[in-house]
């Protein structure tokens, strides 16, 4: 359910985004990941919030910063909420890295 409402928010981007691993030929894409999933809100000890916490990374080979941007509108606007992003270069092989945290409180 969540990769799913990542991919299909991010798809006006016009650029892949993959869930983990990126194996494709462009220069910049997103990939991302859940890395913590957990019962948030709990009612006569039935589980009625789960709260999604995923990271978003930016490889690209030029600026990334117009994608960033959109990448953190469209995810805001349809309810996640950022904890924190920070800026990355890998030496090894010339890309820049954008890497942005998220969390989602789905209602079950």
């Amino acid at each position: 359910m969540i990769n799913k409402l990542i991919i299909d928010t991010l798809q006006p981007l016009g650029i892949p985004v993959c869930f983990q691993k990126y194996n494709g030929n462009e220069d910049t894409y997103i990939t991302f990941f859940c890395y913590n999933e957990q019962g948030e809100l709990f009612a006569d000890d039935v589980e009625i919030q789960t709260m999604f916490y995923v990271q978003i990374d930016i490889w690209s080979k030029g600026n990334y910063n117009d994608i960033a941007k959109q990448t953190r509108e469209l995810l805001e606007n349809v309810g996640f909420k950022r904890t924190s992003s920070i800026d990355l270069y890998e030496k090894d092989t010339g890309v820049y890295h954008k890497s942005m945290r998220f969390f989602y409180a789905q209602n079950n």
